[in-house]
């Protein structure tokens, strides 16, 4: 089961950069502090990005303490309610996507931007959906 959820962590990883786990830490810095002392030990020499911490986390996944793998499902728990959060927001914002971003890549904001520059015209079930989750203020 430990190595399915940093299987998962690690597939999932370009997300950590985008989404943010909303009042507290981010993905990335719950992972962080609480496998400091392994990341550390076992993976000092790699260099961060693109899963080589988690792939190096997984490869040492029995010599993991219980805080670590705390962080492990915690990140995990974190990048569920996150994709369950844009999911919910794709959806309630698909007819403004559709009707006002076509033609606009996916990816570093470009979407969220595209709905910022057309605000006015936007659904407020659109509206009220990027604040529940956080997106909107």
């Amino acid at each position: 089961m430990k190595k399915i959820v940093i299987s998962s962590i690690a597939i999932c990883v370009t997300l950590l950069f985008v989404i943010s786990a909303g009042a507290g830490q981010s993905i990335v810095e719950t992972v962080a502090n609480g496998c400091k002392t392994e990341i550390d030990a076992y993976c000092k020499d790699v260099i961060p990005g693109e899963g080589r911490v988690l792939a190096c986390l997984y490869a040492r996944s029995d010599k993991l303490s219980g805080k670590c793998e705390y962080a492990l499902y915690d990140a995990a728990a974190q990048l569920e309610r996150a994709v369950a959060a844009l999911s919910y927001v794709v959806n309630e914002c698909a007819d403004d996507l559709n009707q006002f971003c076509t033609g606009v890549a996916a990816g570093e904001g470009r979407l969220m931007d595209c709905l910022e520059k057309n605000d006015p015209k936007v659904s407020s079930r659109c509206k009220d959906a990027m604040k529940q989750v956080g997106l909107k203020e």
